[in-house]
């Protein structure tokens, strides 16, 4: 797993879109498997074929399209605001990519910001310089955005 998909499992867990990475539970609500049905013993009777109709024949029904399903949005500036209230010690995640990982329990180094450069293609200056930072915070919180989080107008620029 990639230190974004990481950030991700961090902030959206399995409750939103960015969640397919999490194994999901095929159980049915009930929490136990159907069975299976058994196979009939006997083979069935083959049906006869319908009698022709006079008069033009209808079209086949159209198999009805997949209706899209509503995809969560996680309120990503909620998320991070509780997160550093529980920890109850100040953090400048809303600028800083350094508190925004260490917030999210992740490695903040200089090793791990280069990895995550890497993985977002952020290339904006000196690998650990505050100008790289910077981007590489804004390029986060883009991504995350385009993955179904609800981020501020004022952390995307």
């Amino acid at each position: 797993m990639g230190i974004f998909d990481k950030i991700k499992h961090a902030i959206f867990g399995d409750r939103g879109p960015l969640g397919s990475w999490e194994k999901k539970d095929t159980a049915p609500a009930g929490g136990r498997p159907t069975p299976a049905q058994p196979a009939p013993s006997t083979p069935a009777a083959p049906r006869p074929a319908p009698a022709p109709q006079a008069g033009p024949q209808p079209a086949p029904a159209q198999p009805a399209a997949a209706q899209p399903t509503a995809v969560p949005v996680v309120d990503i500036e909620g998320v991070l605001a509780q997160k550093a209230a529980a920890r109850g010690e100040p953090s400048n995640w809303r600028n800083s990519i350094v508190d925004l990982l260490k917030l999210l329990d992740l490695d903040s180094s200089l090793a791990a910001r280069k990895e995550l450069a890497g993985e977002l293609n952020v290339h904006a200056a000196a690998d650990g310089s505050a100008e790289q930072n910077v981007a590489l915070h804004k390029a986060v919180m883009k991504r995350l955005a385009e993955n179904g989080g609800k981020v501020p107008a004022e952390l995307l620029d």
